[in-house]
């Protein structure tokens, strides 16, 4: 009896623990990696990372000089393959990072190829290959799905223009660079996440000296709660043509400050020298404009012939800003559920200036080759098996060629119009574009209801 008692006295904090780590492992998987997952996977990783390597086909055969040591010092009659050097394996809140250094004769490609037999071989939920300096990889293992609960990394680098925005699968933050990659274009059908990216977008922008101009041909539906951050605002197509007439006028003027400032003599410092509005002194620099464009087709049809005219001269304005404007810090966001020829003339020409693209759920090929074929054949197919459930998973390349998949974290209407009301007090006043300066509603307190509270009664 008493062993019985033992037993259950010893059992019962094991079940405890069993099923608390079995509830983090669903319910918070970070802390589960961090406890149980981390430890068990770097174990298994030293002691089978050779072995691991030579199964995989990663290995190369030694240098004449190591086989020579080798049968010296071991006295064996062959010498063992080579697999890469191990130079740093380093935990993080995801996953592990181990950079290798590849030995002669493999290269990083080889490495991606094997990514799945070796996710399976250490038991992590992917291992993604990055390149770092010549002749080094960096495998990015993750321990469990980043992107099923997505928060944004804790450590996330800070700088101008640089804008965290959703998550890599591989952990890290995925930032919209505005000065590496001016322009950008985010494609996908509805519910696919489009307007969650937006939020967050205009969410990290707002917190930053910069002037946000939208066109929102929605009758400012999407738009219109961020009035008190906007520097401008286009609810229908015949705003949106004047906004977009003013702005290239903006930028002809600022052409015309950076020819002046450039002042070039033969007594003009080389430092002085400048093409764009970041190489000009800080009181000079006129501020960045980032413009907002959501459901970029309602731009494009027409109705009457005069609709015609008007979206001709619009679009033209358009092709205009995204090949000149990112020298006088004019940047163009532009979003819609597909952007192809059928759209009218200049669409595919307007499409080739955006560098950057971000296709969520697509609901045909074709969507997802107008954003990603162009620029990474072989992410189309990703981007046509994201599933319903999902929304905010999508592919984001470049005209690197690299791509990856992404997912932006929930935030509502109300958590982003919060931040624009924070951080009102930031917004630029350009008076070439005032005259579309939206008008915010006034914040007013709520009327006070009636009392609940009994008064006393008045005694003489």
């Amino acid at each position: 009896m008493s062993d019985l008692v033992t037993l259950l006295e010893i059992g019962t904090p094991l079940a405890g623990t069993a099923g608390g780590l079995g509830y983090a492992r669903v319910k918070a998987p970070a802390v589960y990696w961090s406890l149980v997952g981390m430890p068990i996977v770097r174990t298994r990783f030293a002691f089978t990372y050779r072995t691991t390597m030579d199964v995989c086909g990663l290995t190369v055969a030694p240098s004449r000089l190591r086989a020579f040591l080798s049968r010296t010092v071991t006295r064996s009659r062959e010498a063992q393959p080579v697999p890469p050097k191990v130079r740093r394996v380093r935990s993080t809140s995801t996953g592990l990072r181990v950079t290798l250094r590849l030995p002669a004769g493999m290269e990083p490609a080889d490495i991606a190829a094997a990514s799945n037999r070796l996710r399976h071989a250490w038991g992590v939920h992917a291992v993604h290959v990055v390149e770092g300096k010549p002749g080094t990889v960096e495998l990015r293992m993750t321990g469990y799905d980043v992107l099923r609960r997505v928060k944004m990394p804790r450590r996330v680098s800070r700088r101008p223009m640089v804008i965290p925005v959703a998550r890599r699968e591989d952990g890290t933050a995925f930032v919209r660079d505005y000065r590496a990659i001016p322009h950008g274009l985010t494609l996908g059908a509805n519910q696919s996440g489009k307007s969650m990216y937006q939020r967050n977008l205009i969410k990290g922008l707002a917190e930053h000296r910069i002037a946000l101009a939208g066109i929102d041909c929605k009758r400012g539906v999407e738009q219109a709660p961020y009035a008190p951050r906007l520097s401008a605002l286009a609810t229908n197509p015949e705003e949106a043509s004047g906004l977009v007439d003013a702005l290239v006028g903006l930028m002809d003027d600022r052409f015309d400050l950076l020819k002046e400032h450039q002042g070039l003599t033969a007594s003009t410092p080389d430092a002085e020298i400048t093409s764009d509005i970041w190489g000009l002194p800080a009181d000079k620099r006129p501020v960045p404009i980032v413009v907002l464009i959501d459901e970029v087709a309602e731009l494009f049809m027409v109705a009457t012939k005069k609709d015609e005219e008007r979206r001709d001269r619009m679009v033209t304005q358009l092709i205009r800003m995204a090949q000149l404007s990112r020298a006088v810090g004019i940047y163009l966001e532009i979003c819609g559920q597909r952007f192809g020829s059928e759209l009218g003339r200049g669409a595919t020409m307007l499409r080739a200036q955006l560098t950057g693209r971000v296709v969520h759920r697509v609901n045909d090929k074709q969507t997802a080759e107008m954003g990603l074929g162009d620029i990474a054949p072989e992410a189309v197919s990703v981007a046509t098996t994201i599933p319903p459930d999902r929304p905010g998973v999508a592919v984001a390349g470049d005209t690197s060629g690299g791509w990856s998949r992404i997912r932006t974290p929930q935030i509502s209407i109300s958590e982003v119009a919060a931040v624009c009301r924070q951080f009102a007090h930031l917004t630029p006043d350009v008076p070439a574009i005032a005259a579309w300066r939206p008008i915010a509603p006034a914040i007013s307190n709520p009327a006070e209801g009636p009392s609940l509270v009994k008064p006393k009664p008045v005694t003489e």
